[in-house]
Order: C-alpha cells, then sequence, then structure tokens
C-alpha cells in the first residue's frame, strides 16, 4: 500500500490527510508547534502510525508514503511578527530610499497620522551603488564593482543572513544584477542571496524591490524550517516525495521553495480553493465561494472555473507582485479573542489565543475569551467530545472568562454575551467574503458557499445569512480541507517577462521567442522534479491596458493566437475582460491597446487520490441520532433542545431539518433554523435555505426524493 499524505500547519492544529488507492481517508490532527511546526510535523505522523498499525512503527509506516504535500505558515508568521531575517538591500545609488517611500500614496488618504509600515530593511542597510541600466536595456554607468565588493565586506561583519539586489531597469537587462550577486556570493557565500531578475524580472521597481526584499527576509527561515524537517523525516525513514505548496495554488520541490521562499506566504490557505470546486462539481457547478476557518484565521476565495488568481497583494501591509491565489486573510477563527474597544463596543479578534495557552475552556491557562468559549456557552460544542475527547473542554472557565471580560462590562448574562460574539464574528468573516466578491465585481448570492476548517461549520448559516447566499456545501472533510486541497495539486511554476508595445505593432517573431524562452524554462524544473513530457501544460498570460492607462488587466490568452499572430482575437479577450472587471470596455472608440508583461504558468500534472463516493442509504437519518442538547437559536434568540446526530454514522440520502447539530471528531455543523440539509454521494452535507430544494435538485434526483 503506499499513502499520500496532505499536512496543513495551522496557528492552533496542524492537519493531517492520508489517502491510499486500498483505503478511505483517515484524518488525524494534532496541536501545532509555533515554535518549530516539523515537531508537531513528525508527531502527527508517529500517532496516525499508531492508529493504523497498533503496534507497528512510525518506520514501517513512512516507508509506505509515496508523496508528502505540505502547507507551511513559516514565512507568513516571519512576516506577520517581523521575525524574519536581518537583511541588507544593495540597489541603485539615489534610490536606496524606495523601499520607504513606497508607491507615494497614502494608504488610509484622510488619516493624517497614519504611518507607512517600517520597512523590512531599516535605512543603514540598504546601499546605493553606482552603475545605471536605462529602461531599454542600455548601459548608461558601468556598474562600480568595487563598491560592491566593499559593501558586501561591510555588511558581512554585521550579523546578517540575507541580502537583497534590486537595481533600476534590471527587468531589462539583468547584467548588473548578476555580476553584483556573483561579487556577494564570492564574498559572502554563507549569505542568503535573492536578485530580483531571478525572481520578478517585471516593471514597476517599487513592487519589484519590496518582492525582492521579502524573498531574502523570509527565506532564511524557511530554508532552515526545510532543512530540520528533512533531517526530522530521514531520522524517521522517509525516502518519498516531499513537496511544498505555493501561493499559487501549486506544489513545489522544497529546493525550489528554498530559492523563492516568498512563493509560500500563502502555502497553507492555497490549498482550499481546489479542493472547493471538487466538491461543488458534485452539485454540476463550476462555480464556489470557499471558506475557511480554522483555529486562528478565516480564509475566504472565489473559484469561476478554476480558483482567481492576482498578479500582486500585500502580506501585513508589505507589497509582494508574485502570482498569487486571490485569498482574503483575516483574524478570525476559534480562538479569536473577545474585547471591548474604546467605545465599548465589542470586537472580536485578530488576535488569537492560538494552540498555546488556547481558549479559556481548554484549561491550559488562558484567561481571554474567545470564540470557542462562546462556541461552548451557546451548546455547540460538546466538552466531552471536543477533538474527540482528546481536549476535554471547561465550561466553567468559559463562562468565567465571558463573565469578567465582555458579559460583567456590557450589563449582559453570559449567554446574552456569548451570541454577540457568535454574531460579530459571523458578520466580520461575511465582510472577508465581501472582499473577494462584492469588491471584485461579483454577487457573492450567485455561488454556492464551500465551508471548511474546524471551526467554519458552525458559523456557516449566519455567514450565508448575512449575505443572503441559500447553498452551503460542508465537506466531510471540512476541518482538513487544505490538507486534502494539496493532494489535488499540480506543480506550478510561474514566469514573466515585461514586453512593453502597442498591440498593433508587436514584433511577433520577438515575442514568440520570449514565450519559447519561458516555457524551457518551466520545462527545467519540470525536468528536475521528473515530470513526464505527456503530463506538462502550458498557460499563457498577458497584462495590457489602454493606453494611457495607468493599471493593467490580466487575461488568458491562447498559446496557439500567439504562435498564429491572432491580434484581432487577443484584442477581443482583452476588451471582454476589461468590461466585466469595469463595466466597459474602448472597444468602439477605436483606443489602441498596450501590451505591458507576458506571463507563462508551467504546469506539471500529478497524479491525484481517488475520493470515495458512498453508496445510497434510507433517507431516514434516525441511526445517526445521539441525543438532544440545548443549544441556542440565532433566529429565535433562544435556547430550545434540538437533535444532535453523529456526522460519522451519516450517509449519502440523509437528510436533516434544522435547527440540527452534527457532530464529528474534528469539527460540529451546526444548522440553523432557516436552512435544511442532505447529504450528497461524496459524504458532505449540501445546506440549503429552506424551501430551495432546487439548489440540491442533483442529489435529489439521485436519491429517488
Amino acid at each position: 500500500m503506499t499513502f499520500k499524505v496532505g499536512i496543513d500547519v495551522g496557528g492552533t492544529f496542524t492537519d493531517f490527510l492520508v489517502t491510499s488507492k486500498n483505503a478511505a481517508p483517515f484524518v488525524h490532527k494534532v496541536l501545532s508547534s509555533p515554535g518549530d511546526p516539523s515537531i508537531a510535523f513528525i508527531q502527527g505522523l508517529e500517532e496516525i502510525a499508531a492508529a493504523l498499525s497498533p503496534g507497528g512503527s512510525v518506520g514501517e509506516f513512512v516507508k509506505q508514503i509515496g508523496t508528502i504535500v505540505h502547507g507551511t505558515t513559516v514565512t507568513t508568521n516571519a512576516t506577520l511578527t517581523n521575525t524574519g531575517a536581518k537583511t541588507a538591500l544593495l540597489t541603485t545609488k539615489g534610490v536606496r530610499d524606495a523601499l520607504e517611500m513606497r508607491r507615494g500614496i497614502r494608504e488610509e488618504q484622510y488619516n493624517n497620522r497614519f504611518t507607512n509600515v517600517p520597512p523590512l530593511v531599516p535605512r543603514h542597510l540598504r546601499a546605493g551603488i553606482p552603475g545605471r541600466i536605462d529602461s531599454q536595456g542600455q548601459e548608461i554607468e558601468p556598474l562600480d564593482l568595487d563598491e560592491v565588493d566593499r559593501i558586501a565586506g561591510n555588511f558581512r561583519g554585521q550579523g546578517l543572513e540575507a541580502v537583497a539586489i534590486c537595481f533600476m531597469n534590471g527587468y531589462a537587462n539583468p547584467r548588473h544584477e548578476r555580476a553584483a550577486a556573483e561579487r556577494v556570493r564570492e564574498a559572502w557565500p554563507e549569505a542568503y542571496l535573492t536578485v530580483s531578475t531571478d525572481l520578478l524580472p517585471s516593471v514597476r521597481f517599487y513592487d519589484r524591490v519590496s518582492t525582492t526584499v521579502l524573498n531574502a527576509y523570509v527565506g532564511p527561515k524557511l530554508s532552515g524550517y526545510i532543512d530540520r524537517l528533512t533531517v526530522r523525516l530521514a531520522e524517521i525513514g522517509f525516502e518519498g516525495l516531499l513537496l511544498i505548496m505555493q501561493s499559487n495554488g501549486g506544489v513545489m520541490s522544497p529546493q525550489v521553495a528554498r530559492e523563492k521562499a516568498a512563493q509560500t506566504l500563502l502555502s497553507g490557505p492555497a490549498a482550499g480553493p481546489g479542493a472547493g470546486l471538487s466538491y461543488a462539481t458534485v452539485h454540476e457547478r463550476k462555480d464556489c465561494l470557499t471558506i475557511d476557518m480554522g483555529g486562528t484565521s478565516f480564509d475566504a476565495a472565489l473559484v469561476i472555473d478554476t480558483p482567481v488568481m492576482v498578479n500582486e497583494g500585500e502580506i501585513n501591509r508589505y507589497r509582494i507582485a508574485l502570482p498569487m491565489l486571490g485569498i482574503h486573510t483575516i483574524g478570525a477563527g476559534g480562538g479569536s479573542i473577545g474585547w471591548l474597544d474604546e467605545g465599548g463596543l465589542l470586537r472580536m479578534g485578530p488576535q488569537s489565543a492560538g494552540a498555546d495557552p488556547g481558549p479559556a475552556c481548554y484549561g491550559r491557562g488562558g484567561e481571554l475569551p474567545t470564540c470557542t468559549d462562546a462556541n461552548l456557552v451557546l451548546g455547540y460544542l460538546n466538552p466531552a467530545f471536543f477533538a474527540g475527547g482528546k481536549i476535554p473542554l471547561k465550561l466553567d472557565q468559559a463562562h468565567q472568562a465571558i463573565a469578567e471580560r465582555i458579559a460583567e462590562p456590557m450589563g449582559l448574562t453570559v449567554e446574552d454575551a456569548a451570541a454577540g460574539m457568535f454574531r460579530v464574528i459571523a458578520n466580520d468573516m461575511a465582510q472577508g467574503v465581501r472582499e473577494i466578491t462584492i469588491k471584485r465585481g461579483f454577487d457573492p448570492r450567485e455561488f454556492p458557499m464551500v465551508v471548511a476548517g474546524g471551526a467554519g461549520p458552525l458559523h456557516a448559516c449566519m455567514i450565508g445569512q448575512e449575505l443572503e447566499i441559500p447553498l452551503l456545501i460542508v465537506p466531510r472533510e471540512s476541518s482538513i480541507f487544505c490538507a486534502a486541497g494539496m493532494l489535488i495539486s499540480d506543480l506550478k511554476h510561474d514566469f514573466v517577462r515585461t514586453f512593453v508595445t502597442q498591440l498593433e505593432q508587436v514584433d511577433w517573431d520577438r515575442l514568440n521567442a520570449l514565450v519559447s524562452e519561458m516555457i524551457a524554462a518551466g520545462d527545467a524544473l519540470l525536468d528536475e522534479e521528473r515530470i513526464p513530457a505527456e503530463q506538462r501544460r502550458y498557460h499563457v498570460k498577458w497584462d495590457c491596458r489602454y493606453m494611457k492607462q495607468y493599471h493593467e488587466v490580466s487575461f488568458d490568452v491562447p498559446l496557439e493566437a500567439v504562435r498564429t499572430q491572432d491580434a484581432g482575437s487577443i484584442a477581443q479577450r482583452f476588451h471582454n475582460e476589461h468590461n466585466r472587471m469595469y463595466g466597459h470596455s474602448l472597444e468602439e472608440q477605436s483606443t489602441p491597446i498596450e501590451l505591458i508583461n507576458v506571463r507563462v504558468q508551467a504546469l506539471g500534472l500529478t497524479e491525484k487520490p481517488d475520493f470515495p463516493e458512498e453508496t445510497q442509504a434510507d433517507t431516514d437519518s434516525a441511526q445517526a441520532f445521539k441525543a438532544e442538547r440545548n443549544a441556542y437559536i440565532p433566529e429565535e434568540r433562544a435556547f430550545r433542545s434540538i437533535p444532535v446526530y453523529d456526522g460519522h454514522q451519516t450517509r449519502f440520502g440523509h437528510r436533516f431539518k434544522g435547527p440540527v447539530l452534527i457532530e464529528q471528531i474534528n469539527t460540529t455543523v451546526f444548522i440553523s433554523a432557516s436552512f435544511d440539509c442532505v447529504c450528497d454521494r461524496r459524504g458532505s452535507y449540501a445546506v440549503y435555505l429552506k424551501g430551495r430544494e432546487d439548489l440540491v435538485e442533483t442529489t435529489l434526483k439521485e436519491i429517488g426524493s
């Protein structure tokens, strides 16, 4: 038996999903180890080995693992907590302050007290080197290599770990950057080095320098973690393939991850959108929203045929211009702490109790009230069955924390305060969904919402009501959703080159040569990763704009259209995408189109695990009934006794009428009074607004209902 394992390290829990061709998927969770995530990684494998083969060793188990796909938060946490490497920047003389000046745009336009985020490289560690390349790639001043040697020697004695090199117009001609990099490697071989033209050879100097610095800043952290992890895996006998999840929704080898560490800044949540689509297809949908509420954060993303991508974004207010999934993340999870602001208003998060000490009800020393404490007080969680009973919850400690910090200062009962916490965090998450839908021109009501995370299924109905979303899909594996998504991810490598020209003036020979060059670079990486030629795919995108616009629109361009020089069909694709995004195009005015960047994504298709489908059961769910429990009903603003079902006993065809609770070891689904539910053939819970059976018509036909 050969296993494939997805491992997603979160702020509170580390999730594991084990699949094979000969057995049902196996789900497991352990508390994360923030100090060194590899500890929880190995601990989880040891516990899984003991569960799957009692008496067997972890070594015997890992020898049967063919592939481990790993999502890591090492670089994310380093950026959010400002604990990355001490980094130096070598740039063109006269522009070393561009990193601090940013784009010259105040983020909060009307806030005179608003200050920029401190740069990751302080001014005394930013050095300007004489030498200049113009925008056409011509040298107008030679690079002063003696100054490079002097600066490198000076910085080396200051205890720095990383160096970023980013020169003006380096994208047009990388000669100066490569010469400087060669000198730095000779003088300072132990430094982690990032060169902008290797990472992001495209226009916009601030975007490029910020991304280059970010990569250098987090690179040593990730490299050290991967080194520790590979040593620990070797010690327990792992001989299979380790792949690292990256921000664009694909996977890459550990070596590529070491060199391009910034591509893992969304490593954990990036697997979610692809997984969401696989569950939505059961209901004949090719689009969906995905939400993932874990212990620390809440991630929202949009899928339209494929997960929506963006070419730029921010993390902790630092600019990054690498292709990534359009995921919006806020601090809202089971561990989010409830607090009162200066005006006495109730807030939830973004601070989190995390895994240590965790919510007050964990009994591990936490004294602050969290979302999990509120869910316990409201009756949604079984204190004796949380994490299958491995973490018994203390109702009295949750009650005390909410009473002291929230209820008494607000003059409320503990139950009313807990209900307020439940509503506030749902509103926060609904706003997060609006960021990736309404603000991008999409109506959230038109998409099914695929719900994930250990805490997500408890809050899904409230989010759905807030956004008027009538169909929610809760996968059976929702608590390890991203780990499941990792196992269906392909190898992906993104390349970009700046190529500025008007569409009607394109030098097609030069453009095709550039595309071929990027495809060859993708082939080289896929060769290293041993991907056969028949499992390779290439996708081309262009970044274009109407003349005199500032921002570009990125859109898919068929490779065949580039090879056949079909400018007309490409122009039409641009007009259509501009119209979709902004509600208008300038096609009728015959406004010239300007090409700015050409992008190529190299795809290495991987073998996907089979997620089994269930055989139909009777629509009567009585066999899964466990008990009745007093729980808070938001629509009624009151407690009442509602049925509780065993989620491990539910089957395809079972139907439930809200309000109801469905308990699993790793999550609990709360179906509020406004919704009903039917189990689909994947074992997922299709939760639909009462009276809207048409939304689950496919499943109802399959069960003959």
